[in-house]
């Protein structure tokens, strides 16, 4: 029955999932619901049981309020990926600039705006979201800016000064106990995107970094809530002595970096529990000084909130050369197994695979299979892992190995410039080690992204994925080096910046407008010196901070990009000493991971291209697989939907509804739950590559999203859109 002004006993979003209860049935109602952090709660579940919003009535919705951020004009665009959350009846915002803004989550009118610009400091990335906490009077929102975490009052939008240094934590402390990288822990680039999460007084958070070989290690790390103290640190590549240091080669930890949780983590609260998300080691794609499993890459960890003790793992990619970091955090849901109810943790991966497993053991739920993977043809000194984990069940949600029958036949053009690369590449197994001749795969960039999965209480896990092929080629740098025209420049930018750019700039095999990172070779037509200093000083959206670089090196990065440096070329072994940045200095490196499309840039393999799933997590079994996103031109010329590829997330309601945008068409669209049907659509102003969310003030109920846009060249924006049902 819908009950269209139903009111709310449940103040907390989705425990119902977790088993745990806020209040009890004999609790007043009450008229607000709160959505108070990332992914909903603490259990990352994006759900929430309001039902004002319906099936029924879905196709009622309007835009009831807006917020315009004035950022993202003039054409710089950030990619604004953030997720409100909303507390008493207060939303909180982080702008694509980085400013702290809290609104009336009923009208959006501004209360108070915090510009974190007065410390001093400069943004680093995309801010996803952050993270709120009270005790008593003393409400606080923790919001990582970079490589420092700040903390504001959340009433009156001060900073909050006797926090960590004068206001600030630098997360660069968590190194000091290396030997290597804590020497001089401030010269590496470190940055959090993603928020850290709260465990009574404890703030626990992790890190984003380049995967390259001047990538520190990725240490999870936990602070005190009111005065920023560290209380624990824990190793995810371990130090001599400590649990899994044999994984690696001798002085692994002293050289290799990342193995970071970029991704925000999740909370059992009950059980004081906290569980991190891990990505690859550096270098990507490469693993010579790294022989081994290579714990803790590619886990999922549960860790002692209280004490970082680890108290169980699961690797789900050994000696990781593929970049398949996991994209996001797990989701806490409580299933029924083997007919009892078992609290378990779905964690999805890049490469479309999904792990369920026992929350408080780490023990799969659905059998996992150590399947033998080809190990050749590998780089010269690759010690590619023999077997991977397989789950039997669910089956993968994305596509996993590419044959002739799968390429495109959307024209025989298309087919023909696509059959051409195939034939002269290498192809099959996901799990081909990486080589010298270029290699087609699926699993660099999802599967799942870092919007991550929504769960409703029945054990239905939604899962949007993307189908997308990839060309990655490996570069002997000696030879490269030895064969080119080497100048101070092009050295520099060809070990700092190729893995993503290509060679000098080019792009994988040259670019062919599909380049998931901009080719650079004309840079300067969009940039000038100052703005691209800038961008390798702070990073920006993917691009990480290279402030480990030289300001003098960084320099003649620029002269090289904006064609003033002086075409001398620089001694062999002079380039050799401009490249040793870094504890060590890789002799294969990635080309520049070309995302693979057909003559007129449509994806290269049959649709769909992006999906959106529904997957019952107490069978393993499909509900129902839909497209996802679609190309108007291509609806136009009469193709049914395609698919398109998609970042950002979902949220599920208890009134049978799926909210989400993250397509190319930059529609935000309510599913129906039980179907995968489309029953309602909205065009937004620009790209809305967030989550959105949903919550509930004087009795009425919202549904929010930032539009930000950049990602696919679509324009920029910065305003966000609240949509309710009209007044009666």
């Amino acid at each position: 029955m819908n009950c269209p002004n139903l009111k709310y006993i449940t103040p907390i979003i989705c425990l119902l999932s977790t088993g745990v209860f806020a209040q009890h049935a004999k609790t007043k109602p009450v008229t607000d619901l709160d959505y108070r952090e990332y992914g909903g709660n603490k259990a990352g579940n994006r759900y929430t049981p309001l039902t004002q919003i319906n099936k029924t009535n879905v196709k009622d919705l309007q835009v009831n309020w807006t917020y315009d951020t004035g950022d993202n004009t003039g054409g710089r665009g950030n990619d604004w990926q953030y997720q409100p959350i909303v507390v008493k009846g207060v939303m909180y915002v982080v702008t694509p600039r980085a400013k702290l803004v809290a609104l009336d989550a009923a009208t959006g009118k501004q209360i108070w705006i915090f510009d974190p610009a007065v410390t001093g400091k400069r943004p680093g990335g995309p801010v996803r979201c952050v993270t709120y906490w009270e005790n008593g009077d003393d409400k606080r929102v923790i919001y990582n800016y970079g490589y420092v975490i700040l903390e504001v009052n959340a009433t009156t939008g001060e900073q909050i000064k006797t926090f960590g240094d004068d206001g600030l934590v630098d997360i660069h402390i968590g190194l000091k106990d290396n030997e290597v990288w804590g020497a001089d822990p401030q010269k590496w680039g470190m940055r959090n995107t993603s928020p850290g999460a709260v465990y009574k007084d404890v703030y626990i958070v992790g890190s984003s970094m380049s995967e390259g070989q001047d990538a520190p290690p990725g240490y999870i790390q936990a602070f005190n809530v009111v005065t920023g103290k560290l209380l624990w640190v824990f190793h995810t590549i371990p130090l001599p002595g400590e649990y899994g240091y044999a994984t690696w080669g001798k002085d692994s930890y002293k050289k290799l970096g990342a193995a970071n949780d970029w991704t925000g983590l999740v909370i059992d609260d009950k059980r004081g529990i906290a569980y991190v998300s891990t990505g690859s080691s550096s270098v990507d794609f490469y693993g010579g000084i790294r022989p081994g499993m290579d714990l803790f890459a590619n886990c999922i960890i549960a860790l002692d909130a209280k004490t970082g003790k680890r108290l169980w793992h699961f690797q789900t990619i050994h000696h990781d050369m593929w970049d398949r970091d996991l994209p996001c955090p797990g989701n806490l849901i409580t299933i029924t197994r083997n007919g009892k109810r078992v609290d378990a943790i779905a964690q999805p991966t890049k490469d479309g695979l999904l792990f369920v497993l026992d929350r408080v053991t780490g023990k799969p739920l659905f059998p996992v299979k150590e399947t033998k993977v080809p190990t050749t043809p590998a780089l010269p000194g690759e010690h590619p892992w023999p077997t991977q984990p397989i789950p039997t069940l669910p089956k993968p949600f994305a596509m996993q190995e590419l044959t002739e029958k799968t390429i495109t036949d959307r024209t025989p053009e298309a087919h023909a410039y696509v059959l051409e690369r195939y034939n002269n590449s290498l192809h099959g197994s996901k799990y081909m080690p990486p080589s010298e001749k270029g290699t087609l795969y699926f699993g660099f960039g999802g599967g799942a992204e870092w919007g991550g999965t929504a769960v409703d209480p029945k054990g239905i896990i939604y899962i949007n994925a993307n189908n997308m092929l990839w060309w990655q080629k490996m570069t002997d740098v000696a030879k490269r080096d030895a064969m080119a025209s080497v100048t101070p420049g092009s050295a520099l930018f060809n070990a700092t910046c190729a893995s993503c750019h290509g060679s000098n700039g080019g792009g994988a095999n040259g670019g062919d407008g599909a380049q998931p990172y901009p080719v650079l070779t004309n840079v300067g037509d969009r940039l000038n010196r100052d703005q691209i200093s800038s961008l390798l000083e702070t990073g920006r959206g993917r691009m990480p901070s290279f402030q480990n670089v030289p300001k003098a090196d960084r320099d003649q990065i620029v002269d090289f990009l904006l064609h003033t440096e002086k075409n001398v070329p620089a001694a062999r072994n002079n380039a050799g000493k401009q490249r040793q940045t870094t504890p060590w200095s890789t002799p294969y490196q990635n080309n520049g991971t070309q995302q693979f499309r057909d003559n007129e840039g449509y994806p290269a393999m049959k649709a769909p291209w992006g999906t959106l799933n529904a997957i019952n997590l107490n069978t393993g079994a499909y509900l129902w697989t839909v497209p996802f996103g679609e190309y108007p031109d291509l609806i136009a010329k009469g193709l049914p939907p395609t698919g398109t590829e998609n970042h950002g997330g979902a949220v599920v309601t208890g009134g049978g509804l799926l909210f989400i945008a993250a397509t190319y068409d930059e529609n935000l669209r309510a599913f129906d739950t039980k179907t995968g049907k489309v029953i309602w659509k909205y065009k937004l102003p620009a790209g809305g590559f967030a989550t959105p969310i949903s919550y509930m003030v004087n009795g009425k109920q919202y549904v929010t999203i930032v539009c930000g846009g950049t990602r696919y060249n679509l324009k920029p924006g910065g305003t966000m859109l609240t949509f309710a049902l009209p007044n009666k």
